[in-house]
């Protein structure tokens, strides 16, 4: 290989290297020592060859006290590609120490979805001032987002495009393309519209390019297209992306025009803050945000860890019916939380298979009834091999046979329980228009907490184990 070939290669690793080092540990003591000693000069040098996403992680890495003065230092390079790339909550520290009119002027730099991320989250009285800064064009693209429900595609999509009408040659296209300056310059593919605006196809830029310039577009455009609708929720649109490996597709309007575009960066955002908020709800862990203020953690864990302390109660007053039995064989108390254990994980996995099933719309109406068949099967072979596992080894151990009888037969309820609660719980919640993401694990945790212990205890109890 030549160096001509190489060199690139070695001065873009280079370049990556040294980037990485720039937000080293070193280096961010070092910017929060200059804008303490209030030497903006140092603070402009040390972070001049920095990619945008490298600085708006560095707001993210130095203390809060530090990100406003940080702002004020560094303005001239906190541009809408900075305030793009940064964390929602450090975001908005910094936007809250901008001036109305200087959010406006960063806004105007960005794609529309990403103006309306920014502006969405200000204070009303500050999104007013905001619209009011920004050029009529700006404003109006961007109070038609905000008319949009949020996380829907009409918040998501982009207006600028490029769409031409189908009775036009390629030659045309091409030479409307490069005589309009003004026209957006990242795009994989044109819409064509009817005279109506609404879209009928779409042509890559590939065909474009190798396509002879007298061809009609009516004829090398592809008809077939995905439609994203603007109320449509952005998970299905991620959904869609998914299943139909698009790169862009069309929103349209209520009334089939066309709206905008939405294109798979924004899609691979929508992926990852959709299975990091589903993660996190399951744990009771509100947003999981780092950079998230203290009381709001705080409440929001408080009241999660609350619900789960009344379901602990209610595990506990089962426990509690039976303490006659318990104090007649204290054994029971040693097995008990070996039943109600098992239980709660069978039932976790479960849940997590049936969460992910719903939420990539693998589990729908038409198989719903072989998913809960399929989970019963699975729930009672586990039951079975772990109740025989445990009677033995209750029996070696105590030389018992009826608790060890007990022992498998209650681990066999609990283990078809887990099974059941695992994917009927998620599903009524969906029916009930409820997030099964947010709320199934409390539920499911109850069910086989309380029937792991009422099962086992109400069985020794049946038995007269003494």
């Amino acid at each position: 290989m030549s160096e001509t070939e190489t060199a690139p290669e070695t001065e873009a690793a280079a370049g990556e290297t040294h980037r990485d080092e720039r937000l080293s540990h070193e280096f961010v003591e070092s910017v929060v020592a200059l804008l303490e000693e209030d030497h903006v000069d140092g603070v402009r040098a040390l972070i001049d060859t920095l990619h945008p996403a490298d600085i708006a992680d560095l707001f993210e890495l130095v203390p809060s006290d530090i990100r406003r003065p940080l702002a004020a230092a560094i303005a001239e390079k906190l541009d809408g590609d900075v305030l793009a790339e940064m964390n929602d909550w450090v975001r908005d520290e910094v936007i809250e120490a901008l001036e109305p009119h200087q959010v406006a002027e960063l806004a105007t730099e960005l794609d529309t979805d990403d103006a309306v991320a920014i502006i969405e989250d200000l204070d009303a009285d500050d999104q007013r001032e905001v619209l009011r800064a920004l050029a009529p064009d700006d404003r109006a693209a961007i109070e038609e987002a905000l008319s949009y429900p949020e996380e829907s595609a009409g918040r998501l999509m982009q207006r600028d495009l490029i769409a031409v009408p189908e009775h036009w040659t390629v030659g045309q296209v091409i030479d409307y393309v490069r005589a309009n300056p003004e026209l957006t310059t990242d795009f994989w593919e044109i819409f064509v519209v009817d005279p109506s605006h609404h879209p009928v196809g779409t042509m890559k830029l590939s065909w474009v390019l190798r396509t002879p310039r007298e061809i009609a577009v009516a004829d090398v455009m592809m008809r077939e297209q995905t439609l994203i609708p603007v109320e449509m929720d952005q998970e299905e649109v991620a959904l869609r992306f998914q299943k139909y490996a698009l790169i862009s597709a069309a929103v349209v309007d209520h009334s089939g025009r066309l709206a905008g575009m939405i294109t798979v960066d924004d899609v691979v955002h929508i992926i990852q803050e959709e299975a990091s908020e589903d993660i996190l709800r399951m744990s009771g862990a509100g947003e999981g945000d780092i950079n998230e203020p203290l009381p709001s953690t705080i409440r929001t864990r408080m009241w999660w860890l609350f619900i789960n302390l009344g379901t602990a109660v209610l595990a506990s007053a089962v426990v509690a019916a039976f303490q006659g039995t318990i104090s007649r064989l204290v054994t029971l108390a040693v097995l008990m939380p070996i039943v109600a254990g098992m239980g709660g994980n069978a039932a976790t996995q479960t849940m997590a298979v049936t969460v992910r099933a719903l939420a990539t719309n693998q589990l729908t109406s038409s198989n719903t009834v072989r998913m809960i068949m399929r989970e019963l099967w699975i729930a009672l072979a586990n039951g079975f091999g772990f109740g025989i596992l445990m009677g033995i080894v209750c029996q070696l151990i105590y030389h018992d046979q009826a608790l060890s009888l007990v022992l498998f037969a209650a681990m066999l309820i609990n283990s078809i329980n887990a099974g059941l609660s695992g994917v009927l719980i998620p599903l009524l919640l969906v029916k009930c228009r409820v997030d099964p993401a947010v709320t199934s694990t409390v539920f499911v945790t109850t069910m086989t907490d309380v029937m792991g212990f009422f099962s086992f205890l109400g069985l020794a109890t049946l038995f007269g184990l003494s």
